[in-house]
């Protein structure tokens, strides 16, 4: 035996407690202690469930608390509670022994102010929606039947085993999943990097193109769901050539990718059912369609066969048709022969009456002979006039161009100077004293010396002295001299 005794004897003097004793205590002490309190915080994760209880979180930059609801205190908050929300709940803060958490069981709600993720979610949306992003006009309408299906999620969640349950069920079809997280600081640029991927695979490479996406994720508070409100996903959405459907989260759920998206999935099961038809709905509609189109096709002959036999009612015997037909050819031969011979007769008279009123080319030629003698007589008549009045015309000419003719001024006593080139000198100032002049009267010229200038205005006399001008005598009357005129 040792001298010291062993130290679990000591432990032995401590009371033991049990699971539930100890839970009861803590319970007391806390619900002793914060009876009533009044908490700050942003609401996460709400959820109501089918009993109408409320299930939350309260939380700020240090802490979480979890919050309760019951229903009969819900029915009475005059405030909804949503995710993002900052509010000051009011209650007892108290424990839930089953799982070793204290929480507080909220009263009353009061709004505190907007919470900060929300505040950044929706300036982010502000921003984006006014670069056009979530514009109706960049939506693209999903194929009908797609053959092949991109899925962008977690390759190990309940998401992507609902949607090809839910494929398999509507129309089978071949799935390209694309593992990503869905959750976490790589989560954003890994979805992001997925969508532009399976955009980038060609028509003919080993791997093929999908016709449709779906980016899909379950449910889960706003930090949870964050991945799915960062710009390079919502950008990777926008842009992405292929018909894409969001399914984040649950129906009451809302990332910036739904905007994004040309369709939005209330649930990754919805996507599946927006992606394909039903197959047996379509096999049931072609079989309807193609018992109606028959259907209709014997309704069709059969109307067009009673029409038919009905008409054929209404038709003669083809024996008499013929027969109806020969008499009338018969008797409008007849007609025909009568009225042709009547047709001669009556022309033949015509022809006679008009031959009746038809003159003589003798008369004719002798009454056409009597018209153009009295228009020759008239035109020759008409010429004699003409011929006199030119005549008439051309000698008073005549008499007045010999009238104003030079021979009969010289007949009057005049002469017309010339210089010694036979130019005609019209002026004293173009002769000078020894020049020789010629002189040309009516009846001959004659040669002449100018010995003497003497100018009306005053010039010089032989010896080149100025000689006054001479006085201009009035000529005798001649009774003899014409008018030139």
């Amino acid at each position: 035996m040792s001298e010291n005794p062993p130290a679990v004897a000591v432990e032995h003097n401590m009371p033991v407690f049990s699971v539930g004793e100890i839970s009861q205590a803590l319970k007391r002490a806390l619900e002793d202690t914060f009876g009533r309190v009044r908490v700050r915080g942003e609401v996460s994760g709400f959820k109501r469930a089918a009993s109408g209880h409320l299930y939350f979180s309260l939380k700020d930059e240090d802490a979480v608390l979890e919050a309760v609801c019951w229903r009969g205190a819900a029915a009475r908050l005059g405030l909804a509670p949503e995710d993002g929300m900052e509010v000051v709940a009011t209650g007892r803060v108290t424990t839930y022994a089953a799982r070793s958490k204290y929480q507080i069981v909220v009263e009353s709600v009061e709004l505190a102010g907007e919470g900060a993720l929300l505040k950044l979610l929706e300036d982010r949306r502000k921003n984006l929606a006014a670069e056009g992003l979530f514009d109706a006009e960049r939506k693209r309408p999903l194929p009908f039947l797609p053959d092949v299906i991109g899925v962008v999620t977690s390759p190990t969640g309940a998401v992507i085993r609902d949607i090809l349950h839910r494929l398999g069920d509507r129309f089978p079809r071949r799935v390209l999943v694309w593992p990503v997280p869905v959750q976490g600081e790589d989560a954003a640029p890994r979805v992001a990097a997925a969508i532009a991927g399976l955009n980038g695979l060609g028509r003919r490479a080993a791997v093929p193109r999908p016709d449709v996406l779906i980016v899909a994720r379950g449910g889960g508070s706003v930090e949870d769901l964050w991945a799915f409100n960062e710009e390079i996903v919502v950008r990777a959405a926008a842009e992405s050539r292929i018909p894409l459907i969001s399914a984040v989260g649950h129906e009451t759920d809302t990332t910036l990718i739904d905007f994004a998206a040309d369709v939005r999935a209330p649930t990754p099961s919805a996507a599946a059912e927006m992606a394909v038809p039903v197959r047996i709905e379509l096999l049931a509609q072609v079989m309807d369609d193609a018992g109606r189109m028959a259907a209709a096709v014997n309704r069709m002959l059969a109307e067009r066969r009673t029409q038919v036999e009905g008409l054929g009612r209404g038709l003669p015997h083809p024996g008499r048709m013929v027969e109806e037909a020969a008499h009338r050819v018969d008797d409008w031969s007849e007609r025909l022969i009568n009225a042709g011979r009547v047709g001669i007769e009556a022309r033949g008279a015509r022809l006679a009456q008009l031959a009746a009123r038809l003159a003589s080319p003798r008369q004719m030629i002798v009454h056409a002979g009597k018209d153009l003698e009295r228009e020759a007589q008239a035109l020759q008549s008409a010429m004699k006039r003409r011929l006199a009045e030119q005549t008439r015309r051309l000698d008073h000419a005549s008499d007045l161009l010999q009238s104003y003719s030079h021979a009969r001024v010289l007949e009057r006593g005049f002469a017309l100077i010339s210089d010694e080139a036979g130019a005609p000198v019209t002026s004293v100032e173009a002769v000078a004293p020894g020049m020789g002049i010629g002189m040309r009267f009516h009846d001959g010229e004659a040669a002449a010396t100018v010995t003497g200038v003497t100018s009306t205005e005053g010039g010089r006399g032989p010896a080149g002295k100025r000689t006054p001008p001479a006085r201009r005598r009035r000529p005798a009357k001649d009774t003899r001299q014409g008018r030139l005129l």
